[in-house]
């Protein structure tokens, strides 16, 4: 019998708990960019993403959420090319999501997201 409730205890301290997801729809870049959307100046080219994760042992490792904002938007901002055009990200988001969640082990992964736009002016 208490077997069994060491195994319900040891299932509960084990198991996953459903992640957590938050979304920061802010602009987390610090580059102005003017769109005249009167003159139509520029084209949707397509939306970019960039992800970072780290994992936590005990709640030590991994990196700060700053250093994993960083770190998602370099991936964006490397898939989107930017070099050699008249080319900006545009309406970033920031989406954080906790995930493999036990008392001793969780997963935190940081999407950075925006749109790609070329100014044809």
């Amino acid at each position: 019998m208490r077997a069994n409730y060491l195994m319900v205890l040891v299932a509960l301290f084990l198991s996953s708990c459903a992640g957590l997801n938050r979304m920061y729809p802010i602009s987390t870049q610090n580059i102005s960019t003017e769109v005249q959307l009167n003159r139509k100046n520029y084209k949707v080219i397509e939306r970019v993403s960039g992800e970072a994760t780290a994992t936590y042992i005990f709640g030590i490792g991994g990196l700060k959420n700053k250093h994993l904002v960083e770190q998602a938007k370099d991936v964006m901002l490397y898939k989107a090319k930017l070099e050699g055009g008249a080319r900006a990200v545009i309406n970033m988001s920031t989406e954080v999501h906790d995930g493999l969640w036990t008392p001793f082990y969780f997963k935190r992964t940081v999407r950075v997201s925006g749109y790609l736009i070329e100014f044809t002016e």
